[in-house]
Parts: C-alpha cells; structure tokens; sequence
C-alpha cells in the first residue's frame, strides 16, 4: 500500500509547502509550519458527497419534517461527573479532559469505567502506563476488574482496527499527546500528529456510537497542549482544577454540546481514589471560632447549581510608589475597576494600600456578581472591622456607582438560607417578592454610598 505523502502547511496564513523550514515563504512567519495530510478533493461519485467516513446519502431537507432524535446520557455512576456531562455519558460523544499531572484524570476514568464495565461494553487504552501498572492502581483503588479491558497500544490504525472488531460503547484514550498516526511522519505529540489522530478517532465515534475520552495534557499556562482545533473537534471540553496541596479536586465544563457550559463538579482525593463531594458550598466556608476582617461570603452561581464561598481580602500600607493589586480566584484588572469606583463614589482611597484579594479552596469566579462581596471584604480589612455574623451578599458594581441584579437571585438566596444565613445585601432588583417566604433579613441597595452607610 503507498504511503500517503505529506505536507506543511502554515497556521498563520495557510500557506502550503512540501518540505518543513523555519519561516514560512508566503507570510514571514516563524515557526508556523506544521505537518498535516494533504487535502483530497471530493469525488464525482454522489453516493460519498455526505459528511466524512459516512456511508449514508446527504439531501437537503425541511427542518420541520425533521423529527428531533433525544439523545439521553447514560449515567457513569458518578454524579459529579455526570453533572459535568450535562446528565451522563451520550453515546458518540467524544469528551477532552486535560489537567495538570497527578491531578486525577486517570484515576477518575479509571474509576468510571470500572463502574460502567458492568453496564457497557468499555476499552481502555493506554500510551502511557502498562496493563500490569494500571491493575496495580485498580487494585489499590479496590475497583472491580472483571469487566475492564485494556489495551496498551500508540498507534491509532491499530486501535481503531481493534475497536472495531471489539465494538465497546466507552472507550478512553489515554492520552492523545502519545497516539500517532502512520500517515504523517512527525513524533508523537506534534501539532499535525495530535490534530489528525483525534480526528480519526472522532469520525470513529461519530459513525460507531461509541462515546469516547479523550486525555489530554496541558501547558505551563495551563491551557491544552496541541492545536486550539482540538477543543473544536469534540463535543465536550472538561477542565481539572485544584491546588496542589488541597484534597479537594474542582472539574469545570469548558465546553458541553450536551448540557451546560461552566459547570462544576466537585471532588475529594483520597486513598480510596476520588470521592464526590455531596455539599460543596460546605468545604469553601471557613468556620471562624470569631469574626475576623476582611471575610464575606458570596452566592455564586457554577452551572446550574449555586454555591457558597468565601472572599478575603487583606489592605495593607504598601512602602512602595505602585502599590499591589493581587488576586487568587478573580480577575485583577476587576479589582483595580472596583477599587477607583470606591474611591470615585465612595470617597474611600486605596492608592497607598496594598490589596489582596483571595476566593477560599481554589475556586475561580468568573461572573461579576463577586464586585460587592470584594469591595465588602476590601473595606472590612481597611477599617479592621469585621462584618455581621451570618451575612451573605452578591452583586455587580457598575462604574457610576450603581449596584446591578444578577441572574438567578432568588435561587441564590434559598441556597444561603438553606445553610443557615440570616442576613442579606443583595441589589434592590434582586429583592424576592412579598410572598416569597425566606427566614433572612435582606436589605436591597441601588447605589454604593447605601452599601457603606449600611455596614
């Protein structure tokens, strides 16, 4: 059989070459010139002018003679795992997991296809551990082996030979960086051999129904090693989060074609393995024999479930011309924002203070219901006053200094009270009606002088 020739082609402007160099002849740049196989045009044939690898005949057609096919996920036996997922495991689905090293991402699959082993048809195959290394783990993990198929195996003609004899319904690859392909002759773990290996695999997925794990590694900035067109390519981009000395082990959804997008499942390590933990909002507060400065709780909103954090914050005199602004958990340039709007509006200055700004166990936040809660705790740290006992507040800050409603209020209020918070300072839009029944004193505010005169 020949051998398919390859060729190099630029990620700047597209340009295409035979051979690989430094710097690409038709834009200048540097270092752009990755390996992939060379586009065929499509045949004459009309039979195999449909979707790729698909034996079926494509047509237009009426989307209101299209009867919607609901594709239901199958559940993993994990439920923080299937929340991720969007409500379980579809079958055809392909899902990326990337994470730092040692983080969890082999055991946590290793755990949910040992559990869907006695449902499913499952395959997992390894470029990077032994079969003998893996039963070790599964054995330490006291995980049911019966039912669980391995296979160690790089090359991805191999596997898909493999798995279309063996036909599993979940298959884990693990990991992509270490699976190539023949047809291109750079090493494995190369932009051209990751992008076309993973396509393989999900037009195997696509035509067979088998839902299939794609590991993958990340870089220094902690994003996914590879071309950015892998995240495209698959239906569902899952994301390990975590300190490295916490137990605690956060996935969040990135993106899900099947559910929604910024979920957040929560884990435990332990020696068992990784364990779901049943109430997060739990692990984030800080039970404080006292009431210290700079502390508030927040409401926020991860996916379709809110959850409860703590935001700190310490101001300190800084000795030096520009003083720091530093943040864990949210976003700098945020803080900078809501420090001049306290200043502008508030008549309180921060230009000779150090700030910084914490979100306890790791988590991140992105929405800007948060502002209200770091301007609570930086003003809180300033004056070295603490806040009420049982409070908890969210809400936006606008640059005129007006406090904006958030999405979902009155659910984030129900969480809080669930957990035992008697008083509120919410946005007056965020007020729940007269008849809605909730055990906590709530103050609504419109602008932020009413924030400091309340406090």
């Amino acid at each position: 059989m020949a051998k398919t020739k390859s060729e190099y082609r630029c990620q700047e402007c597209g340009g295409r070459f035979p051979k690989w160099s430094g710097q690409c002849g038709e834009c200048g740049a540097w270092n752009s010139l990755s390996e992939s196989l060379p586009s065929v045009p499509p045949p004459r044939n009309p039979r195999f002018s449909g979707y790729a690898g698909s034996a079926r005949q494509s047509e237009v057609r009426n989307l209101a003679d299209i009867s919607p096919e609901l594709q239901r996920g199958h559940p993993t036996g994990t439920g923080e795992l299937d929340r991720v997922l969007g409500g379980g495991l579809v079958p055809g689905s392909v899902v990326l997991i990337g994470g730092d090293p040692g983080i969890g991402k082999s055991t946590l699959l290793l755990q949910s296809m040992a559990q869907l082993g006695e449902q499913l048809s499952n395959l997992y195959v390894s470029g990077e551990e032994s079969p003998e290394q893996i039963s070790l783990r599964a054995q330490r993990l006291d995980l049911p082996r019966h039912h669980l198929r391995l296979l160690a195996e790089t090359n991805v003609e191999r596997i898909l030979q493999i798995a279309a004899h063996e036909q599993p319904r979940v298959m884990v690859i693990d990991s992509i960086q270490t699976v190539f392909t023949e047809q291109l002759q750079s090493a494995p773990g190369s932009v051209g051999q990751v992008r076309e290996s993973a396509a393989q695999l999900v037009r195997f997925a696509k035509q067979s129904g088998t839902a299939i794990f794609l590991v993958g590694h990340v870089t220094k900035e902690g994003a996914l090693a590879g071309p950015r067109v892998l995240e495209h390519m698959v239906d569902t981009v899952l994301y390990f989060e975590g300190e490295p000395g916490s137990p605690f082990r956060l996935i969040r959804t990135i993106k899900n074609r099947f559910g929604a997008v910024n979920e957040l499942g929560v884990f435990a390590m332990t020696d068992r393995g990784l364990k779901e933990v049943s109430n997060p909002s739990a692990i984030f507060l800080s039970r404080h024999r006292e009431q210290v400065s700079g502390s508030v709780v927040m409401v926020t909103r991860e996916g379709s479930r809110p959850l409860l954090v703590e935001v700190q914050s310490l101001v300190d005199e800084s000795p030096l011309a520009n003083p720091r602004r530093v943040t864990l958990g949210l976003e700098q340039n945020r803080l900078s924002m809501l420090l001049a709007v306290l200043h502008r509006h508030g008549g309180i200055p921060m230009y000779g203070q150090d700030v910084y700004v914490n979100v306890v166990g790791g988590v991140r936040i992105s929405e800007t219901a948060a502002d209200l809660p770091v301007v609570l705790a930086v003003l809180s740290s300033y004056r070295d006053q603490p806040l009420p006992e049982r409070l908890v507040t969210f809400g936006e800050i606008g640059l005129a200094g007006e406090i904006r409603p958030v999405p979902n209020g009155q659910e984030r209020l129900r969480e809080a009270a669930k957990h035992g918070f008697k008083r509120a300072i919410v946005p007056a839009a965020n007020l729940p009606p007269k008849h809605h029944e909730v055990e906590m004193e709530i103050h609504g505010i419109e602008r932020l002088t009413e924030v400091l005169e309340l406090i």
